[in-house]
């Protein structure tokens, strides 16, 4: 009998009518048996159906084939079109990070053209941002203002990797894509919440694959953006779980800062070309000391925190000046000037917010003349940074 596949590799089952099931190893039981994970419904798999052991881990489509289309968490199309090439590159989702001498120092200023974003919360080319926020705050919009930067300023590409999205939101996010043409230079990834936690857990490696690739082998900058990150730490939970591991602090499983890391360690500049990250953060209960947060929030260059109170005003990209920050901004990396005026905006915004309480008890009569001026700076101040 022959020897077992090793952990990571991917096995070709045969589901019948449903065609071929990919798994990934993730155990050795005993000499003989192997637990795998599906990345793919199981509902027409039979017991003794024949396993196909491949050899390597799961290979995806990389290259220019892929921009415009929409993929699966195997590399599949899923956006109704015509079938890649049989000879199109693949690519192995697992692979190691780029050694630390081969990398560069993210301390460019990823340039965005969004005025809040470039000057109280710069973003590193080569580096990862997070958007902390909920549902209907601008985020889509943003999105696209982001891709349009990478495509036109950067000459780069965009891939969008989408963790456990709902279908209306990857019809949208297509839909808004094609009108804008920002298509043309967008891979899409999608691993959606009904699909299994396999699918959902390892979308993210297939996004940072395909990227590497224009970073690696083309030369190219690329923007990666995750939506969301925090459902890729819960997809690693419910698999860590169906394959009866004890659970670790708030039900989390006991390898999560490694998962966090295996995905964001790959995101790096090398030799000339980054792959700048911007991810979607979920926060439970608004509670910052989440295991999840915390461990997706020690590999963060910037923190872009997105106001519901701000949108319910209208007020778009509706970003928070005082909740968001950036390791970048620093005189050392964006000047005197550049960190002397973000300073002050933000002490002005946060002087606005101190007498906000005052205003809507007693009027903006009752405030003295300096105050009075603070206030009307700073809602000129809000409203040009929208």
């Amino acid at each position: 009998m022959g020897k077992l596949p090793p952990v990571n590799d991917a096995l070709h089952i045969d589901a019948g009518s449903a065609g071929t099931l990919v798994a990934e190893v993730q155990s050795h039981i005993d000499e003989h048996t192997a637990r795998t994970v599906a990345l793919q419904t199981t509902s027409a798999l039979n017991r003794g159906a024949a396993v196909e052991a491949t050899g390597a881990a799961i290979m995806v489509p990389v290259g220019d084939e892929v921009l415009g289309r929409l993929l699966t968490t195997t590399g599949n199309v899923g956006d109704g079109g015509a079938a890649l090439q049989a000879d199109v590159l693949r690519r192995p989702i697992h692979r190691p990070p780029p050694a630390l001498e081969q990398q560069s120092a993210a301390t460019a200023m990823f340039e965005t053209g969004i005025k809040v974003l470039d000057l109280l919360s710069p973003l590193a080319q080569g580096g990862k941002a997070a958007m902390f926020g909920s549902a209907s705050v601008g985020k889509t919009v943003l999105v696209m203002e982001l891709i349009d930067a990478m495509v036109a300023r950067y000459e780069g590409v965009a891939v969008f990797a989408g963790i456990g999205e709902r279908s209306r939101e990857g019809h949208e996010l297509l839909a808004d894509m094609g009108q804008s043409g920002a298509i043309a230079k967008t891979a899409l990834v999608f691993g959606q919440m009904n699909e299994p936690p396999g699918a959902r857990w390892r979308v993210g490696l297939t996004a940072l694959t395909i990227a590497e690739y224009f970073r690696l082998e083309q030369k190219r900058n690329v923007l990666l953006l995750m939506d969301k990150v925090f459902r890729f730490v819960r997809a690693g939970s419910e698999v860590s779980g169906l394959l009866g591991r004890m659970p670790s602090r708030v039900d989390y499983q006991p390898t999560l800062a490694s998962e966090v890391a295996a995905l964001q360690e790959r995101i790096a500049s090398v030799e000339g070309a980054s792959v700048t990250a911007i991810e979607a953060v979920y926060v439970p209960a608004d509670d910052f000391t989440d295991p999840a947060v915390t461990a997706i929030s020690a590999h963060l260059d910037s923190k872009v925190l997105l106001s519901r109170a701000m949108a319910a005003e209208g007020m778009y990209p509706a970003v928070d000046p005082l909740g968001s920050s950036s390791m970048l901004l620093d005189p050392i990396v964006v000047g005197e000037d550049h960190y002397a005026l973000a300073q002050a905006t933000r002490k002005t915004i946060a002087h606005y917010r101190k007498l906000q309480d005052i205003i809507s008890r007693l009027g903006i009569e009752e405030l003295g003349q300096d105050d009075r001026l603070a206030v009307g700076r700073a809602g000129r101040l809000q409203r040009f940074l929208t």
